[in-house]
């Protein structure tokens, strides 16, 4: 089965149907029929911050996503972890010529030791580094 990591641009557009990328997003998804979403507790994080000031209501609906995503078996949420840490680090350090997040690069590191190509956002940083970005208006 096709994998495919899920970056925090998609998770916020597919919460938020007035998100301008929300119907990119819900398009870019519907396009690959089966597949496993990887995603990171990293990415998650981002996810939750990203509703922290919007109200109970979002916050609300935020946290009910993400108990979705851990229990559903097509997606696969990976731990942070101490080496996680190290290996976004050490591309962040790398990159200096580039505004990756630190959370970027665990997640480009992620993909590369994952072998996989393709990610469910529209962050031309990933394209950067040779990802195939999935989701565009």
């Amino acid at each position: 089965m096709r994998q495919v990591f899920g970056d925090t641009l998609y998770w916020v557009a597919s919460l938020t149907p007035g998100d301008p990328w929300h119907a990119a997003a819900l398009h870019a998804v519907a396009s690959l029929e089966q597949f496993q979403l990887i995603t990171t507790e990293e990415i998650l994080d981002e996810f939750l911050t990203a509703y922290s000031g919007r109200g109970r209501f979002l916050r609300q609906q935020a946290v009910k996503a993400v108990r979705a995503a851990m229990g559903n078996s097509t997606v696969t949420v990976l731990p942070q972890s101490h080496q996680s840490f190290l290996a976004g680090l050490e591309l962040y350090e790398r990159r200096t010529d580039k505004a990756y997040s630190l959370t970027d690069c665990i997640s480009m590191s992620v993909m590369s030791d994952r072998g996989l190509t393709d990610v469910l956002t529209n962050d031309h940083h990933f394209t950067q580094e040779g990802f195939n970005v999935l989701i565009h208006l």
